[in-house]
C-alpha cells in the first residue's frame, strides 16, 4: 500500500451563516459512475455534517434537511437513505448516546463533536437498521472519522464501534468471529 495519502478533508463550519462545508475533497480511488454503496457514504458523509450542525447551532430537523439541500454533494448522494438516516438519528438521539456512553472513556461533553456525531450515527445504523452488516457499520464509521475527525481519531472510533457492536449485534459478532 502506497504512503501517498488523498488529501483530507476537514469539515468547515460557518456559524455566522449556520452552514458546513468540506474544505477539500479527498482523491478518489475509483473513477465513473457512483456505485450505490458511495451513494450511501455521501449520505453519510450529509448526514454528519447535518448532525455536526445541529450539536453545534440547535437546529431543527426541517431547516436542516433544506440547508443540505445547499450541499454540493447532496445531488451524489442517495437521497432517501440521507433523510432516513438524518430522521432516525434525530429521533433517536437519547437511546443512541445512552449507548455510547457505556462505551467511551469520557463524558459526551469531552468527546470532539465531530466524533460524537459519528458515533451516533453508526450507533444508529448499529441499533436501528440490521439489514446492514455490522462490519460495515464499523467501516463507514473509521472512514468517516478518517476524512473529518482529528489525526488518531478513527482508531478510537473503531474501538468504540467494535464494542458497540458486540454489545448490540452480539450474535451477529459472535457468528462472525467464529
Amino acid at each position: 500500500m502506497s504512503e501517498n495519502k488523498p488529501a483530507v478533508t476537514s469539515l468547515v463550519v460557518d456559524a455566522e451563516a449556520g452552514t458546513t462545508a468540506s474544505a477539500k475533497k479527498p482523491a478518489s480511488r475509483s473513477g465513473g459512475k457512483k456505485s450505490g454503496s458511495q451513494n450511501r457514504r455521501k449520505s453519510r458523509e450529509l448526514v454528519l455534517k447535518a448532525v455536526y450542525r445541529g450539536m453545534l447551532n440547535d437546529s431543527e430537523l426541517s431547516q436542516v434537511f433544506r440547508d443540505m439541500r445547499d450541499d454540493p454533494d447532496y445531488n451524489k448522494a442517495d437521497e432517501a437513505y440521507f433523510k432516513h438516516l438524518l430522521q432516525a438519528v434525530t429521533e433517536n438521539l437519547t437511546a443512541i448516546d445512552g449507548k455510547i456512553v457505556g462505551f467511551i472513556d469520557r463524558t459526551l461533553e469531552e468527546l470532539s463533536p465531530v466524533e460524537h456525531a459519528i458515533l451516533r450515527i453508526a450507533g444508529c445504523e448499529l441499533m436501528f437498521d440490521l439489514s446492514i452488516p455490522y462490519r460495515v457499520v464499523i467501516n463507514e464509521g473509521v472512514e468517516l472519522a478518517k476524512v473529518f475527525g482529528g489525526t488518531d481519531g478513527h482508531k478510537y472510533i473503531n474501538g468504540v464501534l467494535d464494542k458497540f457492536a458486540a454489545d448490540v449485534r452480539a450474535a451477529e459478532v459472535k457468528a462472525a468471529r467464529s
